[in-house]
């Protein structure tokens, strides 16, 4: 049920738990019939909204559910860092493949192009009518990103960046959460290595207005991985 036009976008509703469905090139689930199917079953448990990556997986998704999709777009560009949406061209085919809210990097990094992140929300937002989450590294991104106008920030890019691995946590960046939570007046989204219930609560115990979670959910190689580390070497 594809929306009839960009002006129909759904916002995302607070609280909710976002999953995302995607999966890498060599994942036995990849590609857009297994999304398809890895979001239905995200919404029949309960989930707010679907996190999807690239035009073939947002479509599929799109044609079976009018839930919220936050849409991004992982292209690879020579000679830049940045990944996520880095470009206006990447966010347009989002937007006419069904995505409600585009999801792109608010690093202060260089973008192809020479696109600003103050442009590519503005146009976002002015040019395709849609919501921008701006996935962040540190309190400065988002602080940033809710000054330039995004509508959502979160801590997708925390321990990700050259300038934050040095300080990746091993489980969800509850620090720099807070941090943000305590810093920006946006619905702030936690994202990141989120493993556990106990984790998804103590984020919203933080000021977290969405919790966003993926391989924990939506990776059975992971999950499996993570129950046989406890299979002893003989018994």
């Amino acid at each position: 049920m594809p929306i009839s036009s960009i002006s129909d976008a759904r916002p995302l509703v607070f609280p909710c738990l976002i999953v995302s469905c995607q999966a890498y090139d060599d994942n036995p689930m990849r590609g857009p019939t297994f999304m398809r199917a890895m979001a239905l079953s995200a919404l029949q448990g309960g989930a707010g909204a679907i996190r999807a990556n690239g035009v073939e997986d947002i479509q599929a998704i799109r044609e079976v559910t009018d839930a919220p999709i936050v849409g991004l777009n992982k292209l690879w560009v020579a000679g830049f860092e940045v990944y996520i949406t880095p470009t206006f061209e990447s966010a347009r085919v989002l937007a006419q493949a069904g995505a409600d809210v585009i999801a792109l990097d608010a690093t202060p990094r260089p973008r192809p192009n020479n696109e600003t992140l103050e442009t590519l929300i503005k146009r976002i937002q002015n040019e395709l009518g849609l919501r921008v989450f701006a996935d962040c590294s540190t309190i400065l991104d988002a602080v940033t990103a809710a000054k330039l106008g995004a509508d959502y920030v979160s801590t997708t890019m925390a321990g990700y960046t050259p300038y934050t691995a040095k300080n990746k946590t091993v489980g969800p960046d509850f620090k720099t959460l807070e941090a943000i939570t305590q810093s920006v007046s946006l619905p702030v989204i936690a994202e990141g290595r989120f493993w556990t219930p106990f984790e998804v609560a103590h984020a919203f115990e933080l000021g977290a207005s969405a919790v966003v979670i993926g391989t924990a959910i939506t990776s059975p190689v992971d999950i499996t991985k993570r129950f046989v580390k406890e299979v002893p070497d003989s018994l």
